[in-house]
């Protein structure tokens, strides 16, 4: 009986914490992506990722890198390829345990692990390669979308070919998927 009960008070626990749990919005040209933010797991990586977006770091910024099967990326990056000055770079958070799966949403960062700034990427399929392993570094899962994947994969299947971005066209959509606005709710407020 005590058993029983310790795993309906885990269970309602679990269920309270994430009734509560901050969400993102992402409007973009193709629809509103909604995202649960996990604070409880990546705590400075989700302050990190708030904190851009209630300064409106996102707004105007486009989805540049898309690669079918694999991620879609956004960021600091305008339509014409120009990026938006960012913070410091933050902490790599992949201890957490979270992984790359379908609809994560994780830190990208450069060849140092702790160079994370303002780009992050949709997980568009399991990437367990993009996990920390004894080995590497990983990437930081911040984040799941809740609704709105249906919107993530318009996004992977726009034709690619785009002249303006960081990257090479193969990986630049034709024409830019945008992120008007990203918003944060807070339902514990």
């Amino acid at each position: 009986m005590i058993r029983f009960c310790s795993l309906v008070f885990a269970g309602l626990f679990t269920f309270a914490t994430s009734a509560t749990a901050q969400e993102a919005k992402i409007e973009t040209s193709l629809g509103t992506i909604t995202l649960a933010l996990d604070a409880g797991h990546a705590p400075a990586t989700v302050a990190n990722f708030i904190r851009y977006a209630r300064e409106g770091h996102f707004n105007g910024t486009v989805f540049y890198r898309i690669v079918p099967g694999f991620v879609i990326q956004a960021g600091s990056y305008d339509a014409t390829g120009n990026a938006r000055p960012t913070h410091r770079p933050i902490a790599l958070e992949t201890a957490s345990g979270l992984k790359n799966e379908r609809g994560a949403v994780s830190m990208a960062h450069g060849d140092e692990p702790a160079s994370a700034t303002a780009e992050f990427f949709i997980d568009l399929a399991d990437n367990p390669d993009l996990d920390a392993k004894p080995d590497t570094t990983g990437y930081a899962v911040f984040a799941h979308v809740t609704g709105g994947m249906d919107v993530v994969d318009k996004i992977a299947a726009v034709q690619l070919g785009g002249a303006n971005g960081p990257l090479p066209p193969k990986a630049t959509p034709a024409t830019a998927v945008t992120i008007t606005k990203v918003t944060i709710d807070d339902p514990a407020k």
